[in-house]
């Protein structure tokens, strides 16, 4: 009879498939919860009952299915399990395993660049800002910058908006300042553009890298800023303490301060500066103010008049309200209370000034005899006008009524005879380029009187025209000084010419810019000195715009590279800076030492196109006369002569010139001062030079 020894009975199979089922489970997922199973089962040894203090929970089933005994803690020994909440290195995931999870793999980080949304920022308002420069409209231009959202970066818009302008045009220029006064407290918050501007001010160092005027563009923005009242004038002096004063952004803020928004209608320059804001001509805005006079008479309604004269945007030129508003009182005298109704408003509420409403008045009181031809009592009734105006307050008490009959003073019928002379003259240089013609021409008229006059004909001219002519006017000025000009005669037609600046302003927009650099450049040409400027600026009114064109003038000259740049300020007749030109005389006058060929020498020196710059190849030839014992160099200069290629006044400038040297060239040249007065003794009695001149000097 079998023994029921060894077997087990039918509960203990069920445990032990159970026990089988639960270890399964756990090999297959190693973070499952443990399970105990406390299978009473006989010792597999011989048949004898499990042993006291020895408990199946002790053992474990190995791989091979083999019973062993577990370590300390159910670690287990040598193929079993290991411990139950054991996970370390040992652990490896089989993708092949039926039961694979996926989820159980461990987590991998992939790397991956982090944007920065100011970049993004950056990048986007540059194509809004270029857009805004091919259409010009402000609101479209606010509604992307709205849609773009991210206004905390708006000092970053006003700053690369600035920028872009910098680079380009004037239209750029002034289109980046109106939109500008158009997002302000709309769209980009006043503290957002004073940051904008401290960013610019702490970054001009690098833009002028690539612009070159890059301080005065700078500062010219930051005074129309002022101006358009989006940036307060107290900026400047907080923005002055933050930054070192040999910063280029120190700079601007001078050259704001200094020449933009001292002088007392530095608004109305500043505005014109890049051609106004309205972009449109003078004659449209002529027209424009005709017809709301006209729409204002029909209606009456003076609110809606002043509403479009303070929405065309040019505070500046309200001086042509006032002239045509009192034109059409005196042509339409029932609409004359109409009229002195808006010009009391409009003085009332600030918006036409007192300046505007003189220069209004005066224009109309110059324009009498020619008013008077359609109008035959136009000066009866412009002069009952004025008493109403004074009287009522909106005219200053300071205003002279026009002068009565016979008070007048006409200019002589010579000076009209040399003002319509000159005019040709000066037209047909522009043509010809001819200077000797011009001078000789000029020696025709026999008026050295109006001297001054010619100057002020000469520059008003050139500035209406393109940068040829002024390159050509400020040669010519180069040469009047050393031929038929004085200093006096050239400070004298530049007062006058200041003491214009207003009144040319009406009919050139940039005209005190273009003044300005006259000025600067006939400093450079050695026409006028710094110290004439002085004596000019003596001479006008002390807050004018005259005062404001001599500061423009002197920060020009003051510029690092001031006479380089301000030779090729119109481009450049020559394109040469004076060193270029003392090169090229010196090149021609040693290839005359070694050919020796006299007409091949004056060619070259024609071909130079300088001929205001020949005192210098006097003074070269000289000195190299003196260096090298080449007497032949007086030569040249006695054919110079007789061609006239060199006149008296240049070979007088040239003589001296080499006179008050003369202790330098010693040093070189022991026997300089010997030579010198050998020569000049020669040029005496050949005619060179002008009687009176103090050729001679001690040994």
């Amino acid at each position: 009879m079998a023994s029921d020894e060894g077997f087990l009975t039918d509960g203990q199979r069920k445990k032990l498939e159970l026990a089988t089922q639960n270890a399964e489970i756990l090999s297959s997922s190693p973070k499952s919860p443990p399970l105990i199973a406390d299978l009473n089962v006989k010792s597999p040894t011989g048949g004898k009952g499990p042993v006291a203090g020895n408990a199946f929970r002790h053992v474990r089933r190995s791989h091979s299915g083999k019973y062993v005994r577990v370590k300390k803690d159910g670690a287990g020994g040598k193929g079993t399990w290991g411990k139950l909440l054991d996970t370390d290195g040992e652990f490896h995931i089989d993708k092949n395993d039926p039961n694979y999870d996926s989820g159980e793999e461990p987590y991998a980080l992939i790397g991956s660049t982090i944007l920065d949304p100011l970049d993004d920022y950056k990048k986007a308002v540059v194509s809004i800002i270029e857009e805004y420069f091919s259409t010009g409209d402000v609101e479209v231009a606010a509604s992307d910058l709205r849609e773009l959202g991210s206004s905390e970066y708006h000092s970053y818009f006003v700053k690369r908006l600035v920028s872009m302008a910098m680079d380009k045009h004037d239209k750029e220029k002034e289109m980046a300042s109106v939109l500008l006064s158009g997002l302000y407290a709309e769209v980009v918050m006043p503290d957002q553009i004073r940051d904008g501007f401290i960013r610019l001010l702490e970054s001009v160092d690098d833009l002028a890298v690539d612009i070159l005027d890059a301080v005065n563009v700078l500062a010219l923005f930051l005074a129309r800023a002022i101006v358009d009242d989006i940036i307060p004038p107290a900026f400047l002096a907080r923005a002055r303490k933050t930054l070192p004063e040999s910063s280029k952004g120190f700079q601007v803020i001078v050259t704001a301060e200094k020449s933009y928004l001292s002088a007392p209608h530095h608004a109305e320059l500043v505005e014109r500066k890049w051609g106004g804001c309205t972009h449109i001509s003078v004659e449209e805005t002529k027209k424009k103010i005709s017809e709301l006079l006209k729409e204002y008479i029909e209606s009456g309604d003076a609110y809606e008049a002043c509403r479009c004269i303070r929405d065309l945007g040019v505070s500046f030129f309200h001086h042509e309200v006032v002239k045509r508003a009192l034109v059409l009182a005196m042509e339409i005298q029932t609409a004359e209370p109409l009229i002195l109704k808006l010009l009391k408003e409009a003085a009332e509420e600030g918006l036409i000034s007192s300046s505007q409403m003189m220069k209004g008045f005066s224009r109309v009181a110059e324009s009498l005899d020619d008013l008077a031809l359609d109008i035959p009592s136009a000066k009866t009734l412009f002069e009952s006008i004025i008493p109403k105006a004074i009287s009522s307050g909106w005219l200053d008490d300071s205003f002279t009524k026009p002068p009565e009959d016979g008070e007048v003073k006409f200019e002589d019928e010579k000076l009209r005879k040399y003002k319509k002379d000159v005019t040709a003259i000066i037209q047909e240089y522009f043509l010809s380029d001819d200077i000797p013609e011009l001078i000789r021409s000029l020696g025709d008229l026999g008026a050295p009187e109006y001297n001054p006059v010619f100057l002020k004909k000469l520059v008003i001219l050139a500035m209406d025209r393109k940068n040829r002519e002024k390159e050509m006017a400020s040669v010519l000025l180069a040469a009047l000084h050393m031929e038929i000009f004085s200093t006096e005669d050239f400070v004298s037609g530049f007062t006058m010419l200041l003491e214009s600046a207003e009144d040319t302003a009406l009919d050139i927009l940039d005209a005190s810019n273009e003044l300005a650099l006259f000025l600067a450049r006939a400093v450079i040409d050695d026409v006028l000195a710094p110290l004439n400027l002085e004596e000019i600026s003596s001479k006008i009114p002390p807050k004018s715009a005259g005062t404001e064109t001599i500061r423009s003038a002197c920060s020009f000259i003051s510029a690092r590279h001031s006479g380089e740049r301000l030779l090729r300020c119109w481009g450049g007749g020559t394109g040469w800076a004076v060193e270029d030109a003392k090169d090229k005389i010196f090149k021609l006058l040693e290839e005359y030492e070694t050919g020796g060929v006299i007409s091949e020498a004056c060619q070259c020196i024609r071909d130079l196109g300088m001929p205001f710059f020949n005192h210098e190849v006097v003074k070269k030839a000289l000195v190299m006369a003196m260096e090298k014992k080449n007497d032949g160099m007086l030569d040249l200069m006695q054919e110079c002569f007789a061609e006239g290629i060199i006149t008296t006044n240049q070979m007088t400038k040239g003589f001296a010139r080499i006179r008050d040297g003369l202790d330098d060239l010693s040093l070189d040249i022991p026997n300089a001062r010997e030579k010198y007065n050998f020569y000049a003794e020669q040029a005496l009695r050949n005619g060179w030079l002008l009687q009176g001149f103090d050729a001679s000097v001690s040994p």
